[in-house]
């Protein structure tokens, strides 16, 4: 297995134990290479839940230009409860977890399609 299948299956295994729900694979892992490079970074491989400036780019890179989606008060509605999910305390979010969670959470798997 290669750098990125081992990630996909670190990811896999955080929406299981973290988020307890059961992760579709094709779609993780499509939502994984969407993340590009960034997953080797250690640093952009995550969100930092508790910074407003993170959370605005999630916001507006991923719900917005990714999505398609249109900006509102539910886009950190969403944000906040995919990261409530996840864990607050939880230090490691990992940015394709959310994303993952995000895309779930607005039915939007199409624009993986």
């Amino acid at each position: 297995m290669g750098k990125r299948d081992d990630l996909i299956a670190k990811y896999a295994e955080d929406l299981r134990d973290k988020c307890g729900t059961d992760p579709d694979m094709d779609l993780l892992t499509k939502v994984t290479i969407g993340c590009g490079p960034s997953i080797y970074n250690a640093d952009a491989a995550t969100v930092a839940g508790s910074q407003p400036s993170e959370l605005e780019t999630v916001r507006k890179s991923f719900l917005i230009k990714k999505l398609g989606l249109t900006d509102g008060p539910e886009l950190m509605e969403a944000i906040n409860s995919v990261i409530e999910t996840y864990g607050r305390s939880e230090r490691n979010k990992y940015r394709a977890v959310i994303y993952y969670l995000l895309v779930k959470h607005f039915g939007k798997e199409s624009v993986y399609g």
